[in-house]
């Protein structure tokens, strides 16, 4: 599902997923210890910022253990090769193949997904294929026509009773009611599995143009102690970062490291994590909403519903000194267009266009 070439091994997945969005998951996902599962790894892009995650934050690689799948021969090899010149052990099964039709970790629990699935993929099965697949076992069978809801179902059905995912989808699979897409979506949230929906910049990838988000899926929304995560039941954070980002070149723009930090921190700030300082929704970027907010909304998960307008910054002057200056403003700009009124009257008669 996902290509390379032979000249970077290790930069081969930044052309499918940018850096700074494999590095934003990794910052707010925490994956310390525990199994941490790619569906689609293509040359193993999120497992490689998963351990420079764990190097910058002086954890051990000791603690992980990696699973992942790659449909594309040559790529399959790239990721086995990618985590072999680092000395990981990875398993990403004996063969490349395709995740739905040929899963090499049936048996998988992951305490970490992070992924970035093909986005839109057509006729990924056939009419009659996979109806009955356990991955979706209680809900609508995910549509032929697109594989988006089959990819998240079949990650949620990977995770451990604790584990989260974190991973990229194009932003139609937040409101979507195709092919019974909102019927799932609707399943999804009354179970309580969305944990942080975020909206992202544009023109952050370099092979397409299509908006993105990042879903965030957790099996386990109560109060971990060991983890510093507060009781979560019932709640999901929306995050609009369309605004952030810098651009790079004409057409390319990336997420800074303060923008990676500061949507970590919010995440991670919302979930309890004192380190963090407390959570405070922020009108235009921000907000914890409830199950209750999210019916409301039909359902849809497009952050830009819940967040509002941001709010308009105090800039210290007297509302009665700006009217004051708007209104002369105002007077100059009417006694102007008089002045011109008249002389485009003036320029009619010359012209024998007169009253």
């Amino acid at each position: 599902m996902q290509g390379g070439n032979n000249s970077s091994i290790v930069e081969n997945d930044i052309n499918f997923t940018p850096k700074s969005v494999v590095t934003l998951i990794a910052e707010m996902l925490e994956p310390y210890k525990g199994k941490i599962y790619d569906p689609c790894c293509g040359s193993g892009g999120m497992f490689v910022q998963s351990l420079k995650f764990i190097d910058s934050h002086k954890g051990s690689k000791k603690n992980i253990s990696i699973y992942g799948q790659e449909y594309t021969s040559t790529t399959h090899k790239l990721a086995k090769m990618n985590l072999a010149v680092r000395g990981i052990n990875g398993n990403l099964g004996d063969v490349a193949g395709d995740t739905f039709f040929k899963d090499q970790h049936p048996d998988l629990k992951a305490d970490y997904i992070l992924s970035n699935p093909p986005f839109n993929q057509k006729q990924w099965r056939a009419d009659n294929e996979l109806v009955d697949d356990p991955r979706w076992s209680g809900f609508e069978v995910p549509p032929t026509g697109n594989a988006n809801y089959a990819w998240i179902m079949h990650m949620i059905s990977k995770l451990s009773e604790n584990g989260t995912a974190g991973f990229v989808l194009a932003n139609g699979s937040m409101s979507s009611n195709t092919g019974g897409e909102g019927t799932i979506r609707q399943k999804i949230i009354e179970n309580d599995l969305v944990d942080c929906m975020i909206a992202l910049p544009g023109q952050l990838f370099y092979t397409t143009q299509i908006p993105v988000c990042l879903w965030f899926i957790t099996k386990n929304k109560k109060k971990n102690t060991e983890l510093g995560y507060r009781d979560r039941q019932g709640e999901t954070l929306f995050i609009d970062a369309r605004e952030m980002g810098t651009m790079v070149s004409r057409v390319h723009k990336e997420l800074t490291t303060d923008d990676i930090t500061e949507i970590a921190r919010t995440y991670h700030a919302w979930r309890g994590e004192k380190k963090d300082g407390e959570y405070q929704d922020k009108a235009g970027y921000s907000k914890s909403a409830t199950l209750e907010e999210i019916k409301a909304n039909d359902f849809v998960l497009t952050p830009g519903r819940y967040v509002g307008a941001a709010d308009l910054e105090d800039d210290g002057i007297p509302f009665e000194v700006k009217m004051k200056k708007l209104s002369q403003t105002l007077y100059s700009q009417m006694e102007q267009s008089e002045e011109l009124d008249k002389a485009i009257r003036q320029n009619l008669e010359v012209l024998g266009y007169g009253k």
